[in-house]
This record gives C-alpha cells, structure tokens and sequence, in this order.
C-alpha cells in the first residue's frame, strides 16, 4: 500500500460511519472498473460549458466560498 493511500485512511478512519461507508463503497467500485459514464443533459452541457469557460477567463470561487461548499456537518 502507498503512503498517499495510508494517509487517505489515515483521515477516513475519523470520520463518521456513513461517511466510511459511502467512501468504501465508491472506492470498491472504482476499484472494480464498475463506474460507469453518466451522459450528460443540454443543460448541464450549457452548466458545464459556462464553467469551463470561467476557469479559462481565471473566474474561481473564493477559498471562503470553497469551504463554504465541501464542510459539510456530518464531516465535523
């Protein structure tokens, strides 16, 4: 097992439960090849487009913003 890997669940062993159980079950299916392409809407083609669009121009959220959008309770 890598180092990088080790730490990974290093800082999943603290989390809660569910939190683990979600995390295992996405690694599993990575791990598998069992993840699968999701296809895309117009509009989410559009949300995508407008977004990539924003990285191209320097538009990026905040550090605030960021944290704002991935701290979520159950990770507290």
């Amino acid at each position: 097992m890598t180092r990088l890997l080790e730490q990974a669940f290093e800082t999943i062993r603290k989390l809660l439960d569910p939190v683990q159980d979600d995390l295992a079950r996405l690694l599993l299916e990575i791990a598998d090849g069992e993840t699968q392409c999701v296809a895309l809407t117009s509009d989410e083609e559009s949300d995508l487009a407008e977004a990539l669009a924003e990285v191209e121009r320097g538009e990026f959220a905040s550090d605030e913003a960021a944290r704002a959008l991935w701290v979520f309770p159950s990770f507290r």
